[in-house]
């Protein structure tokens, strides 16, 4: 059985840390490098799972390294990348935007000139609906979408894809790009919506909604997101770009009062705030493509699944209150005084 050498870049992230501890269950013909810099929204305990795993090893480092890049390159011989790493909180950006640009292009950037050195066989850049900017009242994003990124995180991301793109146009490097909508379950840092309505819930805080709520997003499960990133992996075809979407549109005020009513909890708990700078107003995502063509789709109903998010964090406080007592309480009191 031949093992394929997987660089897996911010695995210890929500999305990453799913998929390695997802793909190791299932696969020992695979082995994991993942390396993460562990920024504040990266964290080790998502990944007891695979700790001890003889095909698993975590790296910790920065993407924009060349030199240890190029080490690991070297070392493990990878022949494959999936590049979850990302500065990837909208509000974030807004507040400072250059280790967004540092990170999403320049440290993609050097996993492509790597990749390109070392005849890589498959190069999976993990990006976001994000990219497509923002929908009017029908229709939905697909593939052939004009880009058009309203905040500098997205902006960012669509600058990675281009560059990931013009590797495969230019060098040949078979390269694949996935965008997904909205995603939401366990290890979800506690500055997005949903994790951190349902915390401030079960404290009894205020539930801060940017504008008037109706904000409207395209959610889908953690789980069904790293099943179709993985079958892109396997069957991907290069230079290509995939959707991935559950087709569950939802206002953000409905997430809010969704969670409140599973918690028991009223809604003089919702506090409405001044609205993000440049705030898109609705994304919606097209999947046929990869449905049609590789047979993925999802499988998780939403409100099944958002009920056992809400189980989730109610089962492990002791993951989000370590995370909300240090330095995100910090960002928290900077990104929502005085609205």
């Amino acid at each position: 059985m031949t093992t394929k050498n997987i660089l897996v870049t911010g695995g210890a992230g929500f999305i990453g840390s799913n998929f390695i501890n997802y793909i190791l269950l299932l696969r020992d013909d695979y082995f994991i490098i993942n390396l993460d810099k562990l920024t504040y929204a990266g964290n080790l305990e998502n990944l007891k799972p695979s700790e001890g795993k003889k095909n698993y090893h975590f790296v910790k480092g920065d993407i924009c390294n060349n030199e240890l890049v190029d080490y690991l390159f070297k070392k493990y011989s990878i022949k494959f990348v999936i590049n979850f790493a990302a500065e990837s909180h909208v509000d974030r950006s807004i507040l400072g935007s250059e280790i967004f640009y540092r990170t999403n292009v320049v440290g993609t950037n050097v996993l492509l000139e790597a990749a390109l050195r070392y005849e890589t066989e498959k190069f999976i850049q993990i990006s976001t609906d994000e990219v497509y900017g923002s929908l009017g009242l029908s229709g939905s994003f697909t593939e052939q979408s004009q880009l058009s990124p309203n905040s500098p995180y997205s902006s960012s991301k669509a600058a990675a894809d281009l560059a990931a793109l013009a590797f495969y146009h230019t060098y040949g490097l078979p390269v694949v790009i996935t965008r997904c909508s909205n995603n939401y379950g366990q290890f979800q840092f506690p500055e997005k919506l949903i994790p951190l309505m349902i915390i401030n819930s079960i404290n009894n805080k205020k539930l801060p909604v940017y504008g008037d709520g109706l904000n409207v997003r395209d959610w889908i499960y953690v789980v069904d997101h790293i099943k179709a990133a993985e079958l892109i992996f396997e069957k991907g075809r290069p230079g290509e770009v995939y959707n991935i979407g559950a087709n569950r549109e939802m206002k953000n005020i409905e997430i809010v009062k969704l969670i409140l009513n599973k918690l028991g909890k009223g809604e003089e708990l919702i506090e409405f705030v001044k609205d993000r700078a440049g705030h898109d107003r609705r994304y919606a995502i097209d999947s046929s493509k990869i449905q049609n063509e590789l047979g993925w789709k999802p499988v998780f109903q939403f409100e099944q699944a958002i009920n056992d998010t809400i189980d989730w964090y109610q089962q492990n406080k002791n993951w989000w209150e370590r995370i909300i007592s240090g330095e995100y309480k910090k960002y928290y009191e900077v990104q929502y005084k005085n609205r």
